[in-house]
């Protein structure tokens, strides 16, 4: 039976993904928590992204844990469709799939949506299967919103600077390789993700 992830479940993941904060009733809880501020460092400059923990606790802490364990080193952006999105953080530069750590909950749901430079997570078509990957939104996609075509994409992130470098990315030159559509035919390659804050 397929698990479902019910109020109590998501409930506790979330307590699980802000433990350690202290809050306060008074006060409004995206106010209380601390958004990390990321710097993506690719071959072509650098990105720097603000991330949403109040709004995506689950999704961000799980960011997270793959950057600060190196995962994203050497990945590329294996997936550029022109005006719409930059996808990135599951393969090596000769398309082999990096190995990961279980899918999570899908938080589509918390009001976030696909602007033109928000980050998502990228899933396939069970509605909790993210795991690593992340795409850029070059446009606003609300097709890809929670409610809109299915349950949606979890927005957990917006660029705060280097949107031209994503707009770059999503630029180059693609081809079909290794049963893979719209691969940048120069790698673009992510050399590392790093983070100043934690939620």
């Amino acid at each position: 039976m397929p698990l479902v992830w019910g109020p109590t479940r998501r409930s506790i993941w979330i307590a699980i993904a802000l433990a350690g904060v202290v809050f306060d009733p008074h006060v409004d809880a995206s106010a209380q928590v601390s958004n990390p501020s990321v710097t993506v460092e690719t071959s072509l400059g650098s990105i720097q992204l603000e991330l949403f923990a109040a709004d995506a606790p689950i999704t961000v802490r799980n960011f997270l844990d793959y950057a600060e364990s190196g995962f994203y080193e050497g990945t590329i952006c294996h997936r550029v469709i022109a005006d719409f999105i930059v996808q990135c953080g599951g393969f090596t530069p000769d398309l082999n799939r990096k190995l990961t750590r279980p899918a999570i909950v899908n938080e589509a749901d918390n009001g976030r949506q696909n602007q033109r430079g928000t980050v998502a997570m990228a899933r396939m078509s069970a509605v909790d299967s993210a795991t690593a990957q992340f795409f850029f939104n070059l446009t606003d996609n609300t097709s890809l919103d929670h409610g809109i075509r299915d349950f949606g994409y979890a927005v957990f992130g917006r660029v705060v600077a280097g949107m031209d470098v994503i707009d770059q990315i999503g630029r180059v030159e693609t081809a079909a390789r290794r049963g893979h559509r719209y691969v940048p035919v120069a790698p673009v390659v992510i050399k590392s993700v790093k983070h100043s804050t934690a939620p």
